[in-house]
């Protein structure tokens, strides 16, 4: 495995490679790897002839500085397990790499970055989409890999690279889970084991919401008593937990004709905010 640190490195290390198979698979990561990350590696494995890694935990996309502070760092563990996994590169730029200065520009995701995680966290999308387009632009991948635990995340991407004219593919890889069903997270990695034991309700909430909608039960019905489980845990506070079209975010409440429908939960576990979603029809 190549480490690379600029823009330079990455240019001339892909430059080089073989045009006759030249497929150049990129997963994108803000490091504190889990099982989760590997999976996206084994697909990309699978879809390309070269793989590249990114690890920069991105400023740009943290509202909130004490949560970017406090982002799990785990490096000598995570180039240990990119090793083991047959990774080509890895591209580790530091922050003035990617941001020779401040970005001024801006980007309006429209209806997309105004709900749910774009409404609990101003700016977010917009240094996604600020950091992800650099990352296209320098290794210019052709097809790019990202996890759908991160469904809103994975809508503005696939919006950033149709309204942009990206010449890359995005595949989307399933949510990896424990075995008690808790969506791996790198956030994980911060909760102590009673908030671990905690964190549980938000998929154990998703699982019955599922449940109960294709039972024929009321989404009115159902948040009722999804609310009720937040209130039974202490720890847990529920932010957000919204019926939505799985492309376009649009909020639903009630699935009538829709066949690409998701569930997508917000909570915060203690002080430590959590994301996760589950598909209806799978």
């Amino acid at each position: 495995m190549y480490i690379l640190r600029t823009k330079e490195e990455v240019n001339y290390n892909l430059q080089i490679l073989p045009k006759s198979n030249k497929t150049i698979g990129l997963v994108p990561t803000m490091g504190a790897l889990h099982q989760g990350h590997l999976e996206l590696v084994k697909i990309a494995k699978q879809n390309s002839a070269y793989v590249v890694v990114s690890i920069f935990i991105n400023p740009t996309q943290f509202n909130n500085q004490e949560d970017f502070e406090k982002y799990p760092k785990t490096l000598d563990k995570d180039l240990e397990l990119l090793h083991k996994s047959g990774v080509d590169y890895l591209f580790m730029p530091d922050t003035v790499e990617i941001y020779p200065s401040r970005p001024t520009l801006s980007i309006d995701f429209g209806h997309l970055d105004k709900i749910l995680e774009g409404s609990f966290r101003p700016g977010h999308f917009n240094g996604v989409g600020i950091v992800v387009s650099k990352l296209l632009n320098i290794v210019k991948p052709n097809i790019a890999f990202f996890g759908q635990k991160d469904l809103q995340q994975v809508a503005i991407i696939k919006r950033l690279v149709e309204d942009f004219s990206f010449d890359v593919k995005i595949n989307v890889v399933p949510t990896v889970r424990e075995e008690d069903g808790m969506a791996l997270s790198s956030r994980n990695l911060r909760l102590d084991p009673e908030s671990r034991q905690s964190a549980r309700i938000i998929s154990k909430a998703l699982f019955f919401a599922k449940s109960e909608l294709l039972a024929g039960n009321s989404w009115l019905s159902i948040r009722k008593k999804v609310n009720q489980m937040f209130e039974s845990e202490p720890q847990a506070k529920l932010e957000y937990f919204e019926m939505v079209t799985s492309d376009s975010f649009h909020i639903l409440d009630s699935i009538g004709n829709e066949r690409n429908v998701s569930i997508c939960a917000a909570a915060y576990i203690s002080d430590i905010r959590l994301i996760d979603n589950i598909s209806i029809f799978d």
